[in-house]
């Protein structure tokens, strides 16, 4: 029998002691594994060579990591927009609940990856995208390397080099570290393109503007007709010829890629780190960026982890999403959870076990770069895909980003003749209040099913999904997709 005040303690403080996160000091990860996570800029899933892009020598660094890893059929994005979406990356939670609805910092309060590391004694670093990476937690990254000083993000020289720097940095100072790499490619202005030309003047009168670091020097690489052209759109010269300049940048961010790795073999310190690539959304052009459709989402996402991952790892049955990345990283590395998180950890996944409730994801827009709002929703299964468009009125026109350069242009231009390219132009603009797409079978939204009397069912079931969704996140979106 213990003595009454020893009850107390035995009861009620000794478990709370115990179970208190440690957050200081090297010891509070269980194997003190090291995380490199590498993204680049508006690059669709399938412009790489392993994700089944036809042009040759495309991504020979991407393609040599999924060798090495485990690639994922059916990974998403939670926001096809840049800071959005790595806010959602960085909290594990959805816009709504970080306060990162757009291009916003997180709300105070909400705990990040880079300051959970950094409090575990994480030698933690960010190259590029350093304004959209968690702006309001600058401290939480003991080095910070401006795209400006990477040539605004390009130079794979210069990643190169900054990155063997880092590692030099943490591995002397004897703590495991947290890289974040951001290529800046493929996202425009693309390699040769008149958007860059410009960019390049502008650079030249003023050393503040965003573009102030300069541009590696680099000539448009493929053939425009020899091109692979997107299902989703229209087959059209000056389509073609952005294109061309897009995958040239494909190529460079893949350098980009191959540069840090080489760095990271360099290091010595290969075989003690969890590496993982993705994009944050598809490619800048009509029907895929800051959408919600397949193009939009998809990312090419590839874990590495030495000892831990079987070499060449396809999974094709779960579905992952951007919400379970900070969780599943915090579990790969022994550390406590984010508190507050959506998003669930998938490390059986990397194990190369199965793992219950993978057959769904989730998929948000709120505000855009402009700041106006285009509010969306969609449900993502492994061969549907159901779109809530929250913003049709019928009379809003939606503009972003995508529609800048070339392809757009030439899109609205050929309109004029062509009634399939007319058509497309206006859903486009306009949409409908709700599609619903076979994305094993349609996976550029071309025949939207929302009318077909054969998926009433699967509509109704993928509505509720939606519904829950929504309410369990505690969506402010739900009484308005509920009317």
């Amino acid at each position: 029998m213990y003595p009454a005040p020893m009850k107390f303690l035995k009861r009620f403080l000794l478990p709370l002691i115990i179970t208190i996160p440690p957050v200081m000091g090297i010891s509070a990860g269980k194997n003190n594994t090291n995380f490199l996570l590498i993204t680049v800029d508006d690059m669709s899933c399938d412009s790489t060579g392993v994700f089944g892009c036809p042009l040759p020598g495309i991504t020979p660094n991407v393609d040599r990591l999924a060798a090495e890893g485990l690639r994922f059929e059916h990974g998403h994005v939670t926001v096809a927009i840049c800071q959005p979406c790595r806010a959602v990356w960085m909290t594990g939670r959805y816009p709504h609940n970080s306060g990162a609805l757009g291009f916003d910092r997180i709300n105070q309060g909400v705990p990040t990856l880079p300051e959970a590391l950094q409090a575990a004694g994480y030698h933690t670093g960010l190259m590029a995208k350093h304004g959209h990476v968690v702006p309001s937690r600058a401290a939480a990254f003991d080095e910070i390397v401006a795209a400006k000083e990477l040539k605004n993000g390009r130079s794979p020289e210069l990643f190169g080099k900054r990155a063997a720097n880092f590692f030099a940095t943490a591995k002397k100072a004897g703590k495991p570290f947290f890289l974040m790499a951001n290529s800046q490619d493929p996202h425009r202005p693309f390699i040769g393109s008149k958007q860059e030309n410009a960019a390049k003047k502008r650079d030249k009168k003023n050393k503040s503007h965003q573009y102030g670091g300069g541009f590696p020097e680099a000539k448009v690489a493929f053939d425009p007709e020899k091109i692979p052209l997107p299902g989703f759109l229209p087959d059209l010269p000056d389509i073609r010829k952005e294109l061309s300049e897009y995958f040239t940048s494909v190529q460079r961010a893949d350098a980009i890629t191959g540069a840090v790795l080489k760095a990271l073999d360099d290091s010595g310190m290969r075989d003690n780190t969890l590496v993982m690539f993705l994009s944050d959304h598809g490619m800048p052009l009509p029907y895929a960026k800051t959408n919600c459709w397949h193009h939009s989402t998809r990312t090419p996402w590839i874990v590495r982890w030495p000892g831990k991952i079987k070499e060449g790892s396809h999974d094709k049955e779960h579905v992952i999403g951007g919400v379970d990345l900070a969780p599943t990283v915090l579990d790969a590395l022994g550390l406590p959870p984010l508190a507050g998180a959506d998003g669930r950890s998938f490390l059986p996944l990397l194990k190369g076990n199965k793992q219950d409730g993978r057959d769904i994801a989730f998929a948000h827009i709120n505000t855009i770069a402009s700041k106006r709002a285009y509010t969306m929703r969609a449900v993502i299964t492994r061969d549907f895909r159901y779109i809530w468009n929250g913003w049709h009125d019928g009379e809003t026109s939606f503009r972003n980003e995508s529609l800048s350069g070339l392809t757009w242009k030439a899109m609205t231009g050929a309109a004029k003749a062509n009634t399939a390219i007319a058509a497309r132009v206006e859903f486009y603009s306009k949409r409908v209040p709700e599609e619903l797409y076979h994305t094993t079978r349609d996976p550029d939204a071309l025949n939207n099913l929302i009318t077909d009397p054969s998926q009433e069912k699967r509509i109704a079931a993928l509505r509720e999904k939606l519904g829950a969704h929504m309410k369990k996140s505690r969506d402010p979106q739900l009484k308005k997709f509920a009317r």
